[in-house]
């Protein structure tokens, strides 16, 4: 992992630049009515900001001449030209924030629909709270800039150009002078907008590990109190959180320090101009008006250039952010779907096989998980997997379902690779029982309902009823539209189970996979349970993972894993009979060993 975070840093440091924003274009595309709508209104406040220092001079020179009804004409005007500069700068906002909470919400969708697909492989190196974190605060970042900042960085590069060019226009001396300052003032925003950029991409870094290591630590609000854990808990946040504090701080320390230059260069020119320009009114070299409207128009330049150096520093944290999420959006798959796609035969009838086998989990890639795996099941067999833990039964289901591909060899599916078919088709035909439910923030109704979302009421209670759910749900306060927290708070261990099992009911597949299903249950609901599965597996391929050996005694097969490779296979009674591994396995669970049958 730390050479993963030196190659980011590296990797950060090859962009300078705010060029990653370019990727936000595909998002801008669908919108181009309200970027070519926002780019008028902008130009239209722009140029009426530039017609007032006209209007201005003519007031000044106006007060010499003495011509008061021009000075009622100029003063209608420019509550005119107010009034346009309001309803453009109404307009602008109008459509440029709604713009950006447009895009930003597509970026999320399309962020989170990436993800959402990505296997397992991929999270094994990557927090989902991190994960989490983009998503939200990244994206509150482009919120930011395509909301103002990339609006407010346009408005003030016309107000810049436009305002330089109305003051070669009023005096070319005076002109030239101001420009000798540009330099000076572009120097130190090149040299420390580097720097801001750096430091912008630290500082979100570490606020995505302080939302990570919170989101692990909450979800683990009872394990972390169980082991008095929680001052070292805080601690460690504690720590990721002072680390994003100091980044902050570096960075706000390099943002103050370009403010103060470019301020300071700014104004000390400004007040050398004026100095100069009043001696040339002295001198009948330009009128007062004159000079009023070059100050005007140096102001407006002056402060287009302070807004711009303030609003750099926000492009480069959002161009930060931009890069973080476009990593997400571009990140490769260990596990892609074929071009061309093979269909599954219908109607499906279960039949697997596992072809010599291997695989590694790519967070552990020396130990195999599986060593050259060979066995077949046909359509309505129930076969069940034991052995010791990592032996390597839970992975078998792993590489069923696809969320990994074998380091080599084949997994067919009804005679047809995985590996040639859409995830989406053949995961049709599978119904997984984890051995850890996931359980959803909602009712029990839509927890059931997940295996199917089409199924009517019936259908939901009946599964319920068939994996002995009805009872305590019928108890709830609201009975199936009871709302049992997140991840099933309000319900014990157990009770999840059984509500996975009622999914896995519902789905009604022709491949059912029992991950350790019946390991949170009563001895009476897993009898129950038990009852349920063995009607529902009738006509079904159903592949049982069980540490304990009472609910796989009735299976047709049974095949003893260890470490990562098949041992024996057979029956319960022959597998006793036979003795290694099961055997003794039985003799450790059954309290009078070959008597307990």
């Amino acid at each position: 992992m730390a050479q993963n975070g030196q190659d980011g840093e590296s990797e950060r440091a090859k962009s300078k630049r705010v060029g990653s924003l370019r990727s936000l274009f595909p998002f801008l595309a669908p919108y181009r009515g309200y970027v070519i709508l926002a780019g008028f209104a902008l130009t239209l406040t722009a140029t009426v900001s530039l017609l007032l220092p006209i209007a201005a001079r003519r007031v000044v020179d106006g007060f010499g001449d003495g011509a008061v009804h021009l000075l009622d004409r100029y003063f209608l005007a420019a509550i005119g030209i107010a009034a346009v500069f309001a309803l453009g700068t109404g307009l602008r906002y109008y459509v440029v924030t709604r713009l950006g909470e447009r895009v930003v919400a597509d970026i999320r969708e399309a962020v989170f629909s990436r993800m959402i697909g990505m296997s397992p492989a991929y999270f094994e190196n990557l927090m989902t709270g991190e994960v989490i974190s983009r998503i939200t605060t990244d994206t509150t970042l482009i919120l930011s800039v395509i909301g103002s900042s990339v609006s407010w960085f346009l408005r003030n590069t016309l107000m810049f150009l436009g305002g330089l060019a109305m003051m070669f226009f009023t005096s070319v001396k005076l002109t030239v002078m101001v420009l000798a300052i540009v330099p000076i003032v572009i120097v130190p925003i090149l040299a420390l907008g580097r720097r801001l950029r750096a430091l912008s991409r630290q500082n979100q870094d570490w606020i995505a590990k302080s939302s990570g290591n919170a989101s692990e630590a909450l979800q683990a609000a009872q394990t972390v109190q169980a082991y008095s854990h929680e001052a070292a808990s805080r601690s460690q946040f504690a720590e990721v959180t002072e680390a994003s504090y100091r980044s902050a701080k570096t960075r706000i320390t390099v943002r103050a320090l370009l403010t103060i230059i470019i301020i300071f260069v700014v104004f000390s020119g400004i007040l050398g101009v004026l100095w100069i320009g009043a001696r040339d009114v002295r001198a009948d070299v330009m009128t007062a008006g004159e000079l009023v409207q070059f100050l005007i128009y140096a102001g407006i330049m002056a402060g287009s250039v302070a807004a711009l150096s303030e609003i750099w520093g926000e492009l480069q944290r959002a161009a930060g952010a931009t890069e973080r999420l476009v990593e997400l959006l571009d990140a490769e798959d260990a596990v892609t779907d074929p071009e061309t796609p093979r269909a599954l035969p219908a109607p499906v009838t279960g039949s697997i096989a596992f072809d010599n086998v291997d695989f590694h989990y790519p967070s552990r890639p020396a130990d195999a998980a599986l060593n050259g795996v060979s066995f077949t099941v046909s359509p309505g067999e129930q076969i069940a997997l034991v052995g010791p833990s990592g032996a390597g039964k839970s992975t078998v289901l792993q590489l069923l379902l696809r969320f990994y591909d074998p380091s080599s060899g084949e997994i067919r599916l009804d005679g047809v690779p995985l590996r040639e078919m859409e995830r989406a088709t053949f995961r049709r035909a599978l119904a997984l029982v984890p051995q850890d439910p996931v359980i959803f923030a909602d009712t029990a109704r839509e927890n059931i309902r997940f295996g199917r979302p089409e199924a009517s009421d019936a259908e939901v209670e009946a599964a319920a009823r068939a994996a002995a759910a009805d009872g305590f749900i019928s108890a709830l306060p609201d009975g199936y539209d009871s709302y049992v927290g997140e991840r099933g708070v309000m319900l014990s261990g157990g009770q999840k189970q059984r509500i996975a099992i009622a999914r896995a009911i519902l789905r009604d597949a022709p491949v059912l996979l029992l991950d350790e299903a019946t390991s949170a249950l009563d001895a009476e609901s897993e009898r129950a349970v038990q009852q349920a599965v063995s009607a529902l597996s009738e006509g079904r391929t159903t592949i049982i993972v069980a540490h304990r050996l009472a609910t796989v005694k009735q299976a047709d097969r049974i095949l003893v894993f260890d470490g990562g490779r098949i041992v024996a296979e057979g029956t319960h009674d022959s597998l006793v009979a036979e003795g290694g591994l099961y055997a003794r396995l039985a003799r450790l669970q059954f309290t009078d060993g070959l008597a307990a049958e």
